[in-house]
């Protein structure tokens, strides 16, 4: 698949993070562990394997966010239009089927409320009842929108220029340039990205788009 150098869909993918491990912290004070804490334990550990593949991570987690496309130690990359225009860059990588399953057995729990249902009966050392989770319905449409963009086909087009940086540990400045059939393909797709992420909030949606178009 290809993600974005885009602080965004990050910030998002980031995010999702603390309800997770709230929702597992939650279901295993219950004492025994359930149908539900086995998928989210699963989806967490995916979650951190996609993570770890997101080309610019630790630049992201150490607040490196300096404005613009910038190229990335690991890849030496920077994607240019065919006018020679550098372009917000998209990097390939490899999820697997299971991880992708995971994460959506995950959403589906979120989805339904059947991980805020269960939790719901765990008890603090007190003997209190735990609150259920609160934000559902916003860490929800956080998760679908970002598992809508890890779900996205690449563009046969863009496969052939961006597939050997999978294997691309050059420490150079290494470019890659778009042909015009190329880049359409590119501003389709990114187009996608941006409509999935932002769509709801014209002002977000607006300065979002602003960054690849």
């Amino acid at each position: 698949m290809l993600v974005p150098d885009d602080p965004v869909f990050f910030a998002k993918f980031q995010s999702l993070e603390e309800p997770i491990l709230r929702r597992l912290y939650l279901l295993h004070g219950t004492g025994s562990e359930t149908d539900d804490e086995r998928i989210i334990s699963a989806a967490y550990d995916s979650w951190v394997q996609v993570l770890l593949r997101l080309p610019l991570w630790s630049r992201w987690q150490t607040g490196d966010t300096t404005t613009g496309p910038a190229s990335d130690e690991r890849t030496g990359y920077v994607l240019y239009g065919p006018r020679g225009d550098q372009l917000t860059s998209l990097y390939p990588i490899e999820v697997t089927a299971a991880e992708l399953g995971q994460l959506m057995a995950c959403l589906g729990l979120f989805a339904e409320g059947g991980a805020g249902r269960h939790a719901a009966t765990a008890t603090t050392d007190a003997g209190r009842r735990a609150a259920p989770p609160e934000g559902d319905e916003g860490i929800t449409d956080d998760f679908r929108r970002i598992m809508e963009v890890l779900s996205l086909p690449p563009p046969r087009l863009l496969l052939g220029p961006l597939l050997p940086l999978l294997t691309q540990r050059s420490t150079g400045s290494a470019s890659v340039t778009l042909r015009a059939e190329e880049e359409t393909e590119y501003r389709t797709f990114c187009e996608e990205i941006v409509t999935i992420l932002s769509l709801g909030d014209p002002f977000a949606y607006r300065s979002h788009r602003a960054m690849y178009l």
